[in-house]
């Protein structure tokens, strides 16, 4: 079987298999509609509802330190980073069953997507949260106790992000509902502080919590950490413009010698021959230099993401 051959078969076995993953996911959906009307009628809170898939606490809410994929989320990332690990073996390679047994490495990649994505998710939340203490800090300036204040942020959020699945609403209307559960706003906040698992919301709280003790200025201390999550957020900005082309450059270097090594392959294969046949060591140079490759990627990753 000659390579184009292998490559369209591996195309359409990953086209299939999306296809078939996507009927799957329709049907599910369709089930589930009857039964998600069953369980508003059960569920108090409208922000639990749009969290029952995700792992949640005691009190049904959000843990942001934690994030698991659907069945067949985690079946369409490691399925197409498997196959993109196929054609790479194949061509350092030339051979099917250790282009398969490399693929295997691609089951391995939505774990490294899931750090990503909760990465992601906590830093939408605490630029959330710098609008929420604005709202905040304006409220207790016009008078209003602190209870009344949080009320209010959530009735200004909802202008600024409209829809309850917003993660910032979500967590202010259960801060809400544990006030008029009697419980502190002191206990609300810390709860909320370690589900977050956020530096900005660690560190508000426990100044919150020493100046609601101690009666220190609530005002100020809100301004002031809104101001310091804003400054942080344009440092992060100033740093991701900064290294955006340098980015690019490392993602184009580290697919480049895979062209050139896929180009030289199939443009001159008596020159490249020698690579592919164990008796010249050609698989074992092709797998050090294939690593040499992959440690200069995570290399420029490491140094590429930088943190405030």
């Amino acid at each position: 079987m000659i390579p184009i051959e292998i490559f369209i078969i591996a195309i359409i076995a990953c086209i299939v298999t999306v296809v078939i993953l996507f009927i799957l996911d329709k049907k599910k959906r369709g089930s589930k509609s009857a039964e998600s009307k069953k369980e508003k009628k059960k569920k108090s809170f409208s922000f639990a509802k749009a969290v029952k898939e995700e792992p949640t606490t005691e009190n049904g809410m959000l843990d942001y330190n934690v994030y698991t994929f659907k069945w067949h989320e985690y079946l369409l990332i490691a399925l197409t980073a498997g196959a993109v690990l196929f054609v790479i073996g194949f061509i350092f390679y030339q051979n099917v069953i250790l282009a398969l047994l490399f693929s295997f490495i691609g089951f391995y990649y939505p774990k490294i997507r899931k750090k990503k994505l909760i990465k992601k998710r906590k830093a939408e939340l605490s630029r959330q949260f710098q609008q929420a203490l604005f709202s905040l800090s304006s409220s207790l300036v016009a008078g209003r106790s602190i209870e009344n204040a949080f009320r209010e942020v959530t009735n200004d959020l909802y202008l600024l992000y409209p829809g309850k699945e917003t993660l910032i609403i979500r967590e202010f209307e259960q801060i809400n509902k544990l006030l008029e559960n009697r419980e502190t706003i002191e206990s609300a906040l810390e709860d909320f502080s370690r589900r977050a698992g956020v530096e900005d919301i660690s560190n508000f709280t426990d100044v919150f919590v020493t100046c609601k003790r101690t009666g220190g200025d609530l005002v100020e201390v809100i301004r002031r950490t809104a101001n310091m999550i804003n400054e942080k957020f344009e440092i992060q900005q100033e740093i991701s413009v900064m290294v955006a082309q340098k980015r690019f450059e490392s993602n184009a270097l580290a697919v480049a010698p895979i062209g050139i090594v896929a180009l030289l392959t199939y443009s001159s294969k008596d020159y490249m021959e020698p690579m592919y046949q164990w008796s010249e060591f050609g698989p074992i140079i092709m797998t050090i230099c294939l690593g040499i490759l992959v440690f200069s990627f995570w290399i420029c990753q490491r140094i590429m993401d930088i943190e405030v």
